[in-house]
């Protein structure tokens, strides 16, 4: 849904490249049904590869009634017993007390990703990943966006200066952003809803016609009969597990959103491997955290991976920095995009520590900074390798040249 955004918007500018085209629209119907087939296409290939590994698959709601005899009862009174046993029930959007969703006026992210019309007005609740996510989405459809964030400043997790391109962006988009307010109420209309915020200003109210509820996603654990075989979860009903993604129970694994780790898909991905491996008799290395690359598709993109330079410095580092902005790039200057800059946080005279992007492909680029990170480089290191022109990357290599002390174009 983002990618129609986006192309949305290079249509919508063609004119500035010189292509003559007549006012573009969205046809969200259309736009619905080509993510549907992308989404079938996906999925029917994991089936496939199942097939084609010969795994059984059993459809159906499942529970664990004997944690230390890994046996799973399926709603339909199958039962099935392993030698070891994987839980992988994600997560679900989480709801706010008095906002309940009810797919029309207040929605969920499940709900926005199959809406068939666009609202046009809008009010998203949290300013986290996804709440900018729907909101640069929302907005580039057509709809009148207002943010609300209870933190002092949206996507918290990310670098100060990567989050500051954002809500510049957003600002200049016309998308409003309240942060420091707290929801207190919902007032429903006949035909639209009056959301209400406390903030350092006082009281806020904002009319619009739907609420798009984004504050993050409860692991999914009710009636899995995980608690009852003696399987721990925390307080927020998180599974704990070690290193290994074992849980309290020997032979019972846990990995994905169920577990309290980074939502991210590509986070689960590396958990199952680690737990197969550990399932095998292996001993694999356990996943640092806080190196995973992030990816988040508003625009501009950000993405991020290791520390940020408030976290460095927090732990008593040395630190140094490096910051250069797209818009002296000329390969974003070709493709139109030069908001954002690329942001190298190093210790001195050590490794990188983080490597922080917001701007065009930012989701892509970061590869290169996460295996930085990760084989703990120095600046030098990565100011020494070569990065083709024109292109985006070599904003990664002026910034690492800048920190090693061979500014480029200082």
């Amino acid at each position: 849904m983002l990618q129609t955004a986006e192309v949305l918007r290079t249509v919508s500018g063609a004119a500035e490249f010189g292509v003559v085209a007549g006012p573009p629209s969205l046809d969200l119907a259309a736009a619905q049904e080509r993510k549907q087939s992308i989404v079938d296409r996906l999925t029917g290939g994991l089936e496939q590869l199942l097939r084609g590994r010969k795994t059984t698959v059993l459809e159906g709601r499942g529970a664990l009634v004997d944690g230390l005899g890994r046996v799973v009862r399926l709603d339909d009174g199958t039962e099935v017993t392993g030698a070891h046993v994987l839980i992988a029930t994600g997560s679900e959007p989480r709801a706010l007390t008095g906002l309940d969703f009810d797919g029309e006026r207040v929605l969920s992210s499940d709900h926005v990703l199959e809406m068939t019309a666009v609202p046009p007005r809008v009010a998203v609740v949290g300013g986290g990943a996804i709440g900018c996510e729907f909101a640069s989405l929302l907005g580039d459809f057509g709809s009148e966006v207002t943010v609300v964030e209870v933190l002092p400043r949206i996507l918290t997790g990310a670098d100060a200066q990567v989050a500051q391109v954002v809500a510049r962006s957003f600002q200049k988009r016309g998308i409003a952003v309240n942060v420091g307010a707290t929801v207190v109420g919902l007032d429903r209309g006949s035909s639209d809803v009056a959301l209400r915020y406390e903030g350092a200003d006082g009281e806020g109210r904002v009319i619009v016609d739907s609420v798009v509820v984004s504050v993050g996603r409860r692991p999914r654990t009710d009636g899995a009969g995980l608690a009852e075989s003696g399987i721990d979860l925390d307080g927020r009903g998180y599974v704990e597990v070690d290193g290994q993604m074992r849980t309290s129970v020997p032979g019972v694994y846990a990995v994905g959103d169920v577990v309290a780790t980074p939502q991210l898909a590509h986070v689960a991905f590396a958990e199952a491997i680690l737990a197969v491996g550990t399932m095998l008799g292996e001993d694999p290395v356990p996943i640092d955290y806080e190196k995973v690359p992030w990816g988040i598709y508003c625009r501009p993109e950000v993405a991020f991976c290791g520390l940020t330079e408030e976290q460095a410095r927090g732990r008593g580092l040395e630190v140094e920095t490096s910051v250069h902005r797209f818009a002296g790039n000329s390969r974003a200057l070709v493709i139109g995009e030069t908001e954002g800059l690329v942001k190298l946080v190093a210790e001195k005279d050590g490794p990188l520590l983080g490597v922080h992007i917001a701007g065009p492909w930012a989701t892509e680029l970061i590869a290169e900074g996460y295996l930085a990170v990760n084989w703990e480089a120095s600046a030098a290191d990565l100011a020494a390798l070569v990065h083709a022109h024109p292109t985006l990357s070599e904003l990664i290599g002026e910034s690492a040249m800048a920190l090693a002390g061979r500014t480029l174009h200082g």
